[in-house]
C-alpha cells in the first residue's frame, strides 16, 4: 500500500523546513513544496501540485509575517494570508482532502489579563492580525475538514525569529533593551511541526476523525521577551556563544509601527482534549536550538 502524503505547503518557512526533517511513522510520506513549485498566489500552481502528488492531508505553513511592513503592503499580507489561504483550502477540499491551517495569536487585541482561549473575541491590531483573521475564516468557510491552530513567538535555527535576533545584537553589544510588559509563549517551529505530525497521523490512520475548528496550540509556560531574551544568553553562555546583559523596558520605549498584544498568551487545553497533543515547556526546548546557532553561527545569517 502506498505512503499517505502530508503536502506542506510554505517550503522555505520555519516551521515547514522543521517539518521537512521531521522522522515520520511508516506509511506517512511529508513533502513540502514553496515557491516556485507551489506558488499559492497562483491557484493553476496548486492544482497541479494536487495533480502531481495526490496528497491526502495539505498543512499551509504559508504566510506573509512581516508585522510592521504589512501596514505598507495590506494588498500582499491579504494575498498571501488570506485569499491564498482559502484557495489552498478550496483545491483541497475538492480532493476531499482535509487541511491543518497554522495562523496567530496576532488574531487578539493583548488586553485580557488570562491566556486567550479559542471562544474568546478576536480583535486584531493592525493589518497582519487581520489578513491572518481572514484566513481563518477563509479556511472554515471553504474546506470543512480543517483544523486551524493558532500558535505564537515562534523561533528555530532558520528563517528570521527572535533567538536569532538577540544573538546577533548580543554579539555586538553588552547591553540591550528588551520590552518586558508583553506576555507570550515561546514556541520551537520543531515542536509545532510534531504537534501538527501527530494530528494528521491520527486523521490519517482513522484514529481520530477530523474535529474542524480553531485550536490554540503553543509551548507550555510563559515568558516576557525579556525573560525570553535572559534565556537565551543564558544558554548560548553555556555554549560558549554572545552573551548580553538585558535592560527590561516597556512597549513605550520601543515604539513598533504596530503595537503588539500585550498578552499574547494561549490556553490550549483544547487541542489536548481534542487529539492529545501538549506541546514541551519553552524552556525545555530553547537550548538546543541555541547551542545549534552558536555551533553553526547561522544566528548571524
Amino acid at each position: 500500500m502506498s505512503d499517505k502524503i502530508i503536502l506542506v505547503a510554505g517550503g522555505a518557512g520555519q516551521v515547514a523546513r522543521a517539518m521537512a526533517d521531521l522522522p515520520v511513522p511508516a506509511g506517512i510520506r511529508i513533502v513540502t513544496r514553496g515557491r516556485p513549485q507551489l506558488d499559492l498566489l497562483e491557484p493553476r500552481s496548486i492544482e497541479s501540485a494536487f495533480e502531481d502528488l495526490k496528497p491526502h492531508l495539505v498543512v499551509n505553513a504559508a504566510a506573509y509575517t512581516a508585522v510592521d511592513l504589512a501596514e505598507r503592503e495590506e494588498a500582499a499580507a491579504f494575498a498571501l494570508n488570506a485569499t491564498a489561504a482559502g484557495e489552498l483550502a478550496a483545491t483541497a477540499a475538492r480532493s476531499g482532502v482535509p487541511m491543518i491551517h497554522i495562523s496567530t495569536d496576532y488574531v487578539f487585541d493583548g488586553v485580557s489579563t488570562e491566556p486567550y482561549m479559542e471562544s474568546d473575541p478576536v480583535a486584531p491590531l493592525g493589518v497582519y492580525g487581520l489578513s491572518k483573521l481572514a484566513g481563518e475564516e477563509a479556511v472554515a468557510a471553504a474546506n470543512p475538514d480543517h483544523v486551524i491552530l493558532r500558535t505564537a513567538w515562534v523561533y528555530s535555527v532558520t528563517g528570521k525569529n527572535f533567538v536569532k535576533t538577540m544573538l546577533r545584537v548580543g554579539s555586538a553589544r553588552d547591553e540591550l533593551g528588551v520590552v518586558h510588559d508583553q506576555r507570550g509563549n515561546p514556541t520551537s517551529a520543531p515542536d509545532i511541526a510534531a504537534g501538527i505530525l501527530e494530528i494528521a497521523t491520527e486523521i490519517l490512520t482513522g484514529k481520530t476523525a477530523v474535529k474542524p475548528g480553531v485550536y490554540h496550540m503553543t509551548a507550555t509556560g510563559e515568558a516576557s521577551w525579556a525573560e525570553f531574551a535572559e534565556y537565551i544568553f543564558q544558554c548560548s553562555g553555556k555554549a560558549g556563544g554572545p552573551v548580553a546583559d538585558v535592560k527590561r523596558i516597556t512597549s513605550a520605549e520601543y515604539p513598533t509601527p504596530v503595537a503588539r498584544p500585550a498578552n499574547s498568551r494561549l490556553n490550549c487545553t483544547k487541542i489536548a482534549e481534542a487529539y492529545g497533543v501538549v506541546l514541551p515547556h519553552w524552556q525545555g526546548s530553547t537550548p538546543a536550538c541555541v547551542e545549534q546557532l552558536v555551533k553553526t553561527g547561522e544566528w548571524n545569517s
